[in-house]
């Protein structure tokens, strides 16, 4: 899971997942994560902070995969933007369907370790507002039809349209992208 030139902060993040998914988030300890990357629980702490830390660290790491997909998508599709909004739900609701950090977070399966999810839902601020950012960045290059706090409204609803099916997966992903990208064609095309 670590690439040969991972910082020692992505190596603990990637152990920090790996124990997660494997184990459940209850049984990540600064100790052992600290264990499992070679280091001394201090240089845990020096390099993360708390375990509320590394929680966040885990899941804005997931986030730039995420928003990795989307910048893929917008580049696939540089001269058309509903296209490349639809190819962008196609691919963060592709990612989310096998990825299982998101997977472990979301349905608990480690008993009622629940203590993760509301990064995702109640506490979602920083997440949607740096996936907000990277779509209004991108969005913004096609000059659309739009004024700006309608450009806005319509990213805020799609970021949180889309973070609401990778939460709770109503249809398959190809299903979802084409409902959602013909409801933002509309938009966008006026």
């Amino acid at each position: 899971m670590t690439a040969e030139g991972d910082t020692l902060r992505e190596r603990m993040i990637a152990a920090a997942v790996v124990m997660t998914t494997g184990e459940g988030w209850a049984r990540v300890t600064m100790s052992r994560l600290a264990d499992a990357v070679g280091v001394s629980r201090q240089t845990v702490y020096n390099e993360i902070g708390t375990k509320n830390a590394l929680a966040e660290a885990m899941i804005l790491s997931e986030l730039e995969r995420f928003l990795a997909r989307v910048t893929d998508a917008f580049d696939e599709h540089p001269d058309d933007l509903p296209d490349a909004v639809e190819a962008a739900i196609l691919a963060v609701l592709e990612l989310a369907q096998d990825n299982r950090l998101l997977h472990a977070v979301v349905s608990a399966t480690h008993g009622a370790d629940t203590e993760l999810l509301p990064l995702l839902t109640t506490h979602s601020t920083q997440l949607l507002e740096l996936a907000k950012l990277v779509l209004r960045d991108r969005v913004g290059a096609y000059d659309p039809p739009l004024t700006p706090a309608e450009l806005d409204g319509a990213i805020d609803m799609v970021v949180r349209v889309v973070l609401s099916h990778v939460m709770a997966p109503s249809g398959t992903p190809a299903r979802t992208a084409a409902s959602l990208g013909f409801v933002a064609r509309r938009v966008l095309e006026g």
